[in-house]
């Protein structure tokens, strides 16, 4: 029995599944991916231009390589499911007893949720509303929301109220979260009222990780966040290649690339 055809969104998050993989595509290769017509493919990429995540080329497309605006909550919860498990996964196992730690906008670092039922006497701190709403039914946690500005499409804190209420909290870990990171440019984002929030929680923390997706990688945003040699330690997954990883690694900060059954430690 065949498939029912994708709706455009699905049909969207594929072209940028195989763009992520070779970068560029043509307008007759991503046709014959998707089983559609050349208009058809030609109104995607032109409505993942407008989001900014491709970049048209003549005769087809790339992936963007700068991040004009944060994808909302409904774009990021839709993308790269299996490798979002493993870096949470991954992520969860540095949190142990009596912690207090950050835990970022995002849906990498939501999903970190369900590796941390077994952990006692936690305190959870984060700026993200979902992932403070998933920790409601935690039975041993100390939950505290980063108040301020909410950023609706993304479920978020952000502003300076949210930063003030950082400097007054002292963090194990500070797990941040990134649309855009690479070696050149370090942690970017194209929302300013982000900026000084992970910044706040980089210096509240005694330890710091950033978490973010290979997909991610490569891009870069407007306003600088931090240089990768800022952070103690970067999680994403396994489909970053060897040369990325070798460039992170010239940064001095570790790396360790998440499979789906364990951590690559680079």
């Amino acid at each position: 029995m065949a498939s029912p055809p994708l709706i455009p969104e699905q049909r969207r998050q594929e072209i940028l599944r195989h763009l992520r993989h070779a970068q560029v595509l043509s307008y007759h290769q991503l046709t014959e991916l998707l089983g559609v017509s050349h208009m058809t493919i030609r109104r995607d990429i032109a409505a993942l231009e407008k989001r900014g995540s491709v970049e048209a080329t003549p005769g087809g497309a790339k992936i963007a390589t700068r991040l004009l605006r944060e994808p909302d909550r409904t774009e990021k919860a839709g993308t790269d499911r299996a490798e979002k498990t493993a870096m949470a996964r991954a992520a969860a196992t540095m949190v142990t007893d009596s912690m207090t730690v950050y835990l970022d906008a995002g849906t990498t670092i939501q999903a970190m949720r369900p590796f941390l039922g077994e952990v006692r006497d936690l305190t959870v701190v984060s700026n993200d509303l979902a992932t403070v709403a998933d920790f409601c039914d935690h039975p041993g946690v100390d939950l505290i929301c980063v108040g301020g500005r909410v950023e609706t499409a993304n479920r978020s804190t952000a502003g300076r109220l949210a930063t003030l209420a950082l400097r007054e909290l002292s963090l194990d870990i500070a797990f941040l979260s990134s649309s855009s990171w690479d070696v050149g440019h370090g942690v970017t984002t194209p929302v300013e009222a982000k900026v000084e929030v992970k910044r706040a929680a980089l210096a509240a923390a005694t330890t710091s990780v950033l978490v973010a997706g290979s997909a991610k990688f490569g891009r870069f945003a407007r306003y600088r966040v931090l240089r990768l040699d800022e952070i103690d330690k970067i999680i994403t997954d396994d489909g970053l290649d060897d040369e990325a990883a070798a460039q992170i690694a010239e940064t001095g900060t570790p790396l360790v690339r998440a499979g789906l059954d364990s951590s690559d430690v680079a």
